[in-house]
């Protein structure tokens, strides 16, 4: 880029009553085309790539954009069209549009930047875990690097050397590529990821090695304005091991504001934010809250993926999408939630392989009491691997559970359950190039 793009803080290209600009609208990113149209908004989608991830082609509505810009390696042209339509934000819709709208809105909205030093540190979890340290915050002990040598001289110095570990890719989404090892198995699975393509096709050149640490796991998310961090939910997550994979998620459940814990963990997600210089846009923060307080997980700067705002709005009223959309429409946008009904995720769980023999088993999870939303793609003749992430999950699909009583989404939940258990799979023998070792985050 010439150095006549370079940005400058008294040059703005930004019109309150231009177009919304979502780059890569994929997962949740995909909901706030059809939310801006509805408030009159137009829209335009920028593409970091000419073709989605993998993972995330199903959720891609190209119709849902009069105009889409494709960004190659020079993002030149892109800024130019973009200041011609004077938009007003430029938001990401998903985890591989993060980095490139960091690098636009500087650009074309400047007064909407989040802080362009630490754009790093939110993307990239060893960048992150050193920002909100640096910050005074405490975080999972953790090294990022591509030399295994560098590892063996971090635990031994640390006091590590023994202890269980997680590996994983530092670029990663959607619980991809994470695994727990034993201290002395650490190198085989750091091995494994260095080198290689994640899941959204970025190379992992390093590692992330952390201490295993084991809590309650909350995420919670945000909306921020003007460096303001407005809550719209903050969920308890339930995850399992599932064999040799960690990090499978079971359940999730919104919390009410005045939860015992909910205080807790707002506080510091607002530090984080803080931390990673996280000024305007959605953002969800993951965190793990153990006896001695909260650690970080991670934090990523768009919206909760999965869908997640269309069932927030069942459990609160609202959605980060809808705060978004409100805000640059000129509504307000409220520092906190209602729950207005107790909502709960669950998530389908392969814990063998096989071929699936009875699956309108799981017809009956469409008749279940306080049933909001049920995906289920698992077809009679179906090949089923075991469950090694999120990706996984919703391949396989998950129920929405919504009531006013909570005792109701219990017994629903258990029901779902034991339908799935009533699955008949037929084992087979797992492909050659599978990798047990390696578990998913």
């Amino acid at each position: 880029m010439s150095s006549s793009d370079e940005p400058d803080e008294h040059l703005t290209y930004h019109d309150p009553d231009g177009p919304a600009v979502i780059v890569d609208p994929y997962s949740s990113g995909a909901l706030y085309a059809p939310a801006f149209t509805a408030a009159g908004v137009p829209v335009v989608a920028v593409l970091s790539s000419p073709r989605p991830p993998e993972v995330y082609a199903p959720t891609y509505r190209p119709q849902d954009f009069p105009e889409i810009i494709v960004v190659t390696d020079d993002p030149g042209p892109a800024v130019a069209r973009l200041r011609e339509l004077r938009p007003r934000c430029i938001l990401p819709g998903c985890e591989s549009g993060v980095e490139l709208a960091d690098v636009l809105t500087p650009l074309v909205v400047p007064e909407q930047a989040n802080v362009p030093h630490l754009a790093a540190a939110r993307r990239h979890k060893g960048e992150m875990a050193a920002a909100v340290r640096a910050a005074g915050l405490p975080v999972i002990a953790q090294l990022c690097t591509a030399d295994p040598d560098e590892v063996d001289r971090w635990l031994r110095a640390d006091g590590l050397t023994g202890r269980d570990l997680v590996v994983k890719p530092p670029k990663s989404a959607g619980t991809d590529s994470v695994v727990r090892v034993p201290g002395d198995g650490w190198r085989a699975a750091f091995t494994a990821l260095l080198g290689r393509p994640n899941r959204l096709g970025i190379l992992n050149d390093r590692v992330l090695v952390q201490e295993h640490v084991t809590g309650t796991e909350y995420v919670v998310d945000t909306f921020s304005h003007d460096g303001t961090h407005t809550v719209a939910d903050v969920c308890r997550y339930r995850k399992v091991d599932n064999g040799g994979h960690m990090a499978v998620y079971e359940s999730m459940d919104w919390l009410p504001p005045d939860a015992p814990e909910t205080g807790e963990v707002v506080a510091y997600a607002r530090g984080v934010l803080d931390a990673v210089g996280m000024r305007f846009g959605a953002a969800h923060v993951e965190i793990m809250r153990v006896p001695d307080g909260c650690r970080l997980i991670e934090v990523a700067a768009r919206p909760h993926g999965g869908g997640h705002p269309r069932f927030c709005r069942v459990a609160t009223g609202d959605s980060q999408v809808d705060r978004a959309v409100r805000h640059l429409t000129g509504g307000t946008v409220p520092s906190s939630y209602p729950l207005r009904r107790h909502v709960r995720v669950v998530f389908l769980i392969s814990r063998v392989t096989g071929i699936v023999t009875n699956a309108e088993v799981l017809d009956g999870v469409h008749d279940i009491p306080g049933l909001f939303h049920a995906s289920i793609n698992i077809r009679n003749g179906d090949r089923l691997g075991v469950t090694r992430d999120l990706f996984g999950s919703l391949d396989l699909g998950f129920a929405v559970l919504a009531h006013e009583d909570p005792t109701v989404v219990e017994a629903s939940y258990r029901r779902v359950r034991q339908l799935e258990g009533g699955l008949r799979i037929r084992p087979v023998v797992p492909d050659d190039d599978r990798r047990p070792e390696v578990a998913h985050r």
